[in-house]
C-alpha cells in the first residue's frame, strides 16, 4: 500500500489497520516471553540485555504513557513503576536488582493496559493532533513494540541450554549465478520521508542529496566469503583495521563473529541453541562495525554510505522516484524479504528474487541489518517528535547507521526510509554487511 493509499484510509480502516499491527506485535511478545520458564524470564542472560521480564513490562509502561496516558488522556494504572521502567535512568547491567513486576504480574499489566488502549483506539479522533493523525501514536507504540521483540530475540540467542525457538527453514538459494556486484547511477534522489504516515522522526524530512555513481554488492557477504578473510589471516593482521577497531579486536580477544567456533573440521556456530556447520550461502551475521569495515578493506573495498545504501534500495531509474521498498510501494510479503522472526536465521543468498531493487541489489529488506558507513545524524530539517529521547539525544559519532532489518525485524518496523543505530562494537544484534566502491570514469555509461 503507497503513501498515498494510506493517507486516503477511513477512519475505521485506520483503526483496524492499527488494531491489527498492535496485536500481532502482542502475540510475538507472548510467544518470547512463553517460550521459557519464569526463572528464565527474570534471569540475565548477558550484561548486555535486560531480563525478559523487564523488556515486556517496559512494552506495557510506554503503551500505558503514549496510548492510554497522553492520547487516552486516562488516569495511569501503575504510576510507580514508570521510573524503573525508564530505559534511560537504569543499564541493561542494574536492571535485574531493580524491584521488577514478577512474571504473572507483568503478563496481568501488560493486559490490562491493551484492553485500555484499545478502548482509546475506539473512541479516540484520529485527527487533530500530530500523535493521532492517521493513528500515528498506534504505529509508534507497535514499532517500539516490535523493536523490543527483536531485542528479545537476541537475548534468546544469547540464552544457555536446549533450543525453545522453533521456524521453519527460509526458501532455498536461488538457481543461477549473480553478479557479483552492480552499478547504481550517479545523481541525485529524494531521500528520507515527509509523507510516510507512520515513520519516525529520524526519517525526516524528505530531502534530496547527491552521490556519485558506484558499485555495490549484489548480496550480503556471505559466511563463505567470510571465511575468506578468516583463514587469510584477517583477524590478525593489523594492516586491514582502523586504530579503534584493531584496539577494540586485541582488547577483547576477538577472533571470529560472535558464537562462531573453529573445530578441526571447519568453522561452526551456535544459533538459538543449535550448534551446526557454519553456511557458506547465508549472509554473515553477529558481526561488528569494526569487522565489517576490516573485511571490506581486506577485499579492497569499503562500507557503503547511508546515502548510498538508501540510493540502492530505493531510486528507480526508470521513473527517477524513490520507491518506499526496493520492489515497489506495496507491503512487504513472504515473497519479498526474510521478515518477522517467520525464520530463525538469514535466507541464503539471493533467496529472495522478488524483492530485488531496480538496479538489481538483492536482500536489501531482512535477512541482516547492514552497517554504513555514516555517523547517526538528522537530517537537514530535523524535528525532534514526539520526544528527544528516540532520536535527538543518541545523534554523534558514537553510533553508526544500519539499514535494512534482520530477520527478527517485523515488517510494521522496516521500510526503505527505515535508520537504525548502534555502537560500532555491538555484535549480539542481527548485523552483517555488504562493500561497496567508487564508479570509475569509464563505468558510469
Amino acid at each position: 500500500m503507497s503513501t498515498e493509499a494510506l493517507g486516503e484510509l477511513s477512519a475505521q480502516d485506520l483503526r483496524a489497520r492499527a488494531a491489527e499491527a498492535l496485536t500481532r506485535a502482542r502475540a510475538r511478545s507472548v510467544a518470547l516471553t512463553d517460550a521459557v520458564d519464569d526463572e528464565d524470564l527474570v534471569r540475565q542472560h548477558s550484561k548486555l540485555m535486560s531480563p525478559l521480564v523487564w523488556d515486556l513490562a517496559h512494552i506495557g509502561v510506554q503503551e500505558e504513557l503514549w496510548l492510554v496516558r497522553d492520547v487516552g488522556g486516562r488516569e495511569p494504572l501503575r504510576p510507580e513503576i514508570d521510573d524503573v521502567y525508564d530505559a534511560f535512568q537504569h543499564a541493561r547491567a542494574d536492571r535485574p536488582e531493580l524491584p521488577l513486576l514478577g512474571p504473572a504480574e507483568a503478563r496481568a499489566y501488560v493486559k490490562q493496559v491493551r484492553e485500555k488502549a484499545f478502548d482509546v483506539l475506539e473512541r479516540v479522533p484520529l485527527r487533530g493532533s500530530r500523535l493521532t493523525e492517521q493513528a500515528f501514536a498506534f504505529g509508534m507504540i507497535t514499532q517500539h513494540e516490535q523493536q523490543h521483540d527483536e531485542t528479545m530475540l537476541a537475548t534468546h540467542q544469547l540464552r544457555k541450554g536446549d533450543p525453545v525457538l522453533h521456524a521453519p527453514e527460509p526458501p532455498p538459494a536461488r538457481s543461477g549465478t549473480l553478479p557479483a556486484e552492480v552499478l547504481v547511477p550517479g545523481g541525485a534522489f529524494t531521500m528520507g520521508t515527509s509523507a510516510e504516515p507512520w515513520a519516525l522522526d529520524n526519517e525526516r524530512p524528505a530531502h534530496e542529496i547527491a552521490v556519485d555513481a558506484f558499485w555495490m554488492d549484489t548480496v550480503p557477504v556471505t559466511c563463505g566469503a567470510y571465511v575468506e578473510f578468516l583463514d587469510g589471516g584477517g583477524y590478525d593482521d593489523e594492516r586491514w583495521w582502523s586504530p579503534a577497531g584493531w584496539a577494540y579486536r586485541t582488547e577483547n580477544g576477538i577472533t571470529a563473529p560472535r558464537f562462531w567456533k573453529r573445530e578441526q573440521d571447519g568453522w561452526w556456530r551456535t544459533r538459538f541453541g543449535v550448534y551446526e556447520r557454519i553456511p557458506a550461502d547465508e549472509p554473515v551475521v553477529h558481526v561488528s562495525y569494526h569487522e565489517a569495515e576490516a573485511y571490506a578493506a581486506w577485499a579492497g573495498r569499503r562500507l557503503p554510505t547511508e546515502a548510498e545504501w538508501e540510493k540502492a534500495a530505493r531510486f528507480d531509474p526508470a521513473t527517477g522516484r524513490s520507491r518506499r521498498f526496493p520492489w515497489g510501494d506495496e507491503e512487504p510479503s513472504a515473497e519479498h524479504a526474510n521478515l518477522g522472526q517467520r525464520h530463525l536465521r538469514p535466507a541464503p543468498a539471493g533467496a529472495y528474487p522478488a524483492g530485488a531493487s531496480p538496479t538489481g541489489v538483492h536482500q536489501l529488506i531482512g535477512d541482516v541489518w547492514e552497517w554504513t558507513s555514516t555517523d547517526f545524524h538528522g537530517y537537514p530539517g530535523f524535528s525532534a517528535f514526539p520526544y528527544r529521547e528516540y532520536s535527538e539525544v543518541f545523534f554523534g559519532p558514537e553510533y553508526k547507521v544500519l539499514r535494512g532489518g534482520s530477520f527478527g525485524t517485523d515488517s510494521a518496523a522496516i521500510r526503505g526510509t527505515f535508520r537504525n543505530w548502534d555502537y560500532p562494537i555491538r555484535r549480539q544484534i542481527f548485523a552483517g554487511f555488504r562493500t561497496a566502491r567508487d564508479a570509475g570514469p569509464g563505468e558510469v555509461g
